[in-house]
């Protein structure tokens, strides 16, 4: 039997037995169960070569949201038996080294973000030289295409901004202050930028330094404290909106805290109210899916969007929304 067809036969044994569990009596416990048993044991439903991937983003030190890119990366790696390596820097210049050095490794393709795409251009041009599939993940849509990369999966910043100045105006929102925590990402100012074309009322953006805090949380408390009239904060990631609220007590404003990103502490915030509303970019997608398409493109050459991104959002989660999700927050995965 040739290699493929048996891979094929791997792949759906594993979807058959999947939903044949998916049907029992207690079939998402089982399934779930099923998926940590595999993940744990490091099976793989293939039997294609042991691939290495490489993933480099703009991630600062612990951020959150990076940790759930990386399990949706993960568990597609132990299904699609791929050798997963995960690297980051908030700093442009050394994430493009990060993937220079992924390069000099040769592996056999690469995951990356455009946060600051124009100090990422030479490395994917270089990734490309050396044959090296790429795919763009959460920021750079706009560039991806034009740097050589197969797709790019995530949302459309400004499609996200947009739908949260619609959601403030169905609020009664009137003036609104967007947090920007990482100076110089095209996708935040994206984000900023949409919200301010739908929206109504008047939006100011402020910048603070994402990688302190207490920084973060003085500069918000300092705004609110100064302009009693701000009715709305959002924050652009979900380490972000407790700082905000820890900035709104502080303040004695009432001000509501919304959000973008989804982590089990902005769950809980959603349904206890201390926050209004998310936007959900559902990043254990971006990371499955980006090991997934390199797989199947390596595999059988194909490849998702048709030269557009593959968008894995916005989705606006409120309270409603928030106990449901929040089972799939705390095992890391929404």
């Amino acid at each position: 039997m040739k290699t493929g067809v048996r891979a094929v036969g791997a792949v759906l044994v594993a979807v058959l037995g999947a939903s044949l569990v998916g049907c029992s009596s207690t079939g998402g416990k089982r399934a779930e169960d099923a998926r940590k048993e595999a993940s744990a044991q490091g099976k793989a439903a293939v039997n294609t070569p042991r691939w290495t991937f490489g993933m480099v983003t703009h991630s600062g030190d612990g951020d959150t949201f990076w940790d759930i890119v990386q399990n949706g990366a993960k568990q597609a790696a132990v299904k699609d038996n791929i050798n997963f390596l995960y690297a980051h820097d908030d700093e442009a210049q050394q994430q493009a080294q990060l993937v220079d050095s992924y390069i000099d490794k040769k592996v056999d393709g690469i995951i990356v973000t455009l946060a600051k795409p124009d100090a990422m251009k030479g490395a994917l041009a270089r990734a490309k030289k050396a044959g090296i599939p790429v795919i763009t993940v959460n920021s750079g849509s706009a560039e991806s295409k034009e740097f050589g990369a197969l797709t790019h999966i995530g949302q459309d910043e400004t499609i996200a901004g947009e739908a949260v100045g619609d959601e403030l105006n169905k609020r009664g929102k009137k003036k609104a202050l967007c947090i920007l925590h990482e100076q110089g990402n095209v996708g935040h100012e994206q984000r900023c930028e949409g919200a301010k074309k739908t929206f109504d009322g008047t939006m100011q953006n402020l910048y603070v330094t994402g990688t302190n805090m207490p920084d973060v949380q003085s500069s918000i408390e300092a705004r609110l404290q100064t302009d009693k009239s701000i009715d709305a904060v959002v924050t652009l990631g979900a380490p972000f909106a407790d700082a905000a609220v820890k900035a709104k007590e502080g303040a004695g404003s009432k001000a509501e805290i919304d959000t973008f990103d989804l982590n089990e502490k902005v769950a809980a915030g959603l349904k206890s109210g201390a926050l209004g509303f998310a936007v959900d970019q559902q990043p254990y997608l971006q990371g499955y899916e980006a090991v997934d398409l390199l797989w199947l493109y390596k595999y059988n050459a194909d490849v998702l969007g048709g030269g557009k991104p593959v968008l894995t959002g916005p989705q606006i989660i409120t309270k409603d929304q928030a106990a449901e999700l929040e089972e799939y927050a705390k095992r890391g995965t929404r």
